[in-house]
């Protein structure tokens, strides 16, 4: 708790230091969304059409974002918050913190009504052991315990608006072709959260590189584009190991590289890679925009969840809403 001549300081959000604070916090209550209310259930028909690759792949899928979920939930914000300014900063991460929990939980909702017991364990148990998956892991939370205050929050960027992706390519596809739309809806709320979560640590980020030296600056810099490419190569391997089978890697690592790209923006750095949004395949990008579908109108939440009016972010605007 702030402390200023040995008393205990309220926080007070009628004096904001940083209006960006204000308003992150503001977008994220309003898309305050819980797993439960969403009835997954009425996904099973189409589960049962999907061959037993396309299964096995959808399980180690939602195993490897629950893995990187919980990194964020238990590592992540404990980390960034030894570096606030405001104490509406630690306020926001506080929200973010409860959200990645969020996150966590709802893949396992996903696996209690697509999986069986035993399927469930042995995701678990492949989740848990993968050396691939527990590479970029690694790399990340390296940074949360050994790095600056600036690699931590770039690590922190990186994966939410990087690593995610190779995941979150499966849901949106299916999506897509009109199967596992309740899936895909946890998804897009999941990914409208972590367009925030990138965003505004982004924006911390960049407030503290411009008080760098130029010489310092540079280090930094070369620093985040060493260890963005060193998680793509893994990231390709990852994704060469969980979509090979069903013949999407070219696919996914288009998508990936794009998001690399949309970290490294939200660092205020120049991409790393070529690819654009106009590479990705239509039907992703079309499904990543953050809308909802359904409604349930008698307890006015549903898949949108919408308590106030929300706007979803999409490419174009991705930044504007800060500005």
């Amino acid at each position: 708790m702030a402390l200023e001549n040995n008393n205990y300081i309220a926080i007070n959000w009628n004096q904001i230091e940083d209006m960006v604070d204000k308003l992150t916090w503001e977008k994220l209550t309003e898309q305050f969304w819980l797993d439960t209310r969403i009835p997954l259930s009425n996904d099973l028909d189409d589960w049962r059409t999907l061959s037993a690759a396309e299964k096995d792949m959808i399980g180690k899928v939602f195993g490897g974002l629950t893995l990187l979920d919980t990194l964020q939930s238990e590592d992540a914000i404990e980390r960034l918050r030894q570096s606030i300014r405001t104490q509406h900063e630690e306020a926001v991460l506080n929200n973010i913190q409860f959200m990645e929990s969020v996150h966590a939980k709802s893949y396992s909702s996903i696996f209690s009504t697509l999986n069986t017991k035993a399927e469930i364990e042995s995701i678990f148990n492949w989740t848990n052991s993968n050396e691939v998956l527990q590479y970029k892991a690694a790399k990340i939370n390296d940074a949360y315990k050994n790095g600056t205050d600036l690699q931590a929050k770039a690590a922190s960027v990186l994966l939410e608006s990087f690593l995610f992706y190779s995941g979150f390519f499966a849901p949106l596809y299916y999506l897509g072709n009109n199967k596992l739309a309740n899936v895909a809806e946890i998804i897009k709320l999941i990914i409208r959260d972590e367009s925030v979560h990138g965003t505004y640590i982004g924006y911390k980020f960049q407030l503290g590189f411009d008080q760098l030296s130029e010489a310092e600056q540079e280090e930094l810099k070369g620093w985040v584009y060493q260890l963005t490419y060193d998680l793509y190569q893994n990231e390709v391997k990852f994704t060469q190991m969980i979509y090979d089978a069903i013949g999407w890697t070219e696919k996914v690592k288009t998508f990936v590289r794009y998001n690399a790209n949309k970290a490294l923006q939200n660092l205020g750095f120049d991409p790393l890679f070529p690819d654009t949004a106009e590479d990705v395949d239509p039907i992703v990008m079309n499904g990543i925009s953050t809308g909802t579908s359904n409604h349930d109108f008698f307890s006015q939440v549903g898949n949108g969840y919408l308590l106030g009016t929300v706007e979803a972010m999409e490419d174009n605007d991705y930044h504007q809403w800060m500005k």
